[in-house]
């Protein structure tokens, strides 16, 4: 498994994994109508692209013999920094893998890099949103460090979801 920065090849690729991990997971929590507007809005080949062309967000693919396995995302400064006394807090967003990859380090190797990468921007936290019946997402956040800081929402269409801050300081 390789780790590297996404280019605008891999926005195609982004755009369906994103869309495809966020519905294997929480689709069934959603009106269609709803879910059709999220996924457009989040997933879209466009967003996606703007994504990758802004300097305040850094994708980080893993990929296996060009077989994209996960991905994640940071953004800095983080939209979350108003719940922090951190000064200069980065956010890590979408750590997804593909389907049947979880469980095989794929997401942990992407935790390392994303917490290299926080450190590297001088970042003095790493936040994230975890949905607030994600157990295992929120187990596997614990196990870096990673705590509740607040209690926010995450709005899918017009449904808001509760979600939890998580932050973890650095350095």
């Amino acid at each position: 498994m390789i780790l590297r920065a996404a280019t605008f090849a891999d926005v195609p690729t982004l755009s369906a994994l994103g869309r495809d991990s966020f519905c294997a997971a929480f689709e069934d929590l959603y009106r269609p109508e709803d879910l059709a507007s999220f996924l457009g809005e989040a997933y879209s080949q466009a967003k996606v692209a703007s994504e990758v062309a802004a300097p305040e967000c850094i994708y980080c693919l893993a990929e296996d013999g060009g077989k994209l396995l996960g991905y994640c995302k940071m953004v800095m400064p983080s939209n979350y920094a108003e719940y922090s006394s951190a000064s200069n807090p980065i956010a890590l967003g979408q750590l997804y893998t593909a389907a049947g990859m979880t469980g095989k380090g794929i997401g942990a190797a992407l935790m390392e890099w994303a917490l290299d990468e926080a450190k590297a921007c001088q970042a003095d936290a790493v936040q994230l949103s975890v949905y607030s019946e994600n157990y295992g997402a929120q187990r596997f956040y614990q196990r870096y460090g990673f705590g509740k800081i607040a209690d926010i929402g995450f709005w899918v269409g017009q449904q808001r979801d509760a979600e939890f801050l998580y932050e973890l300081r650095l350095g």
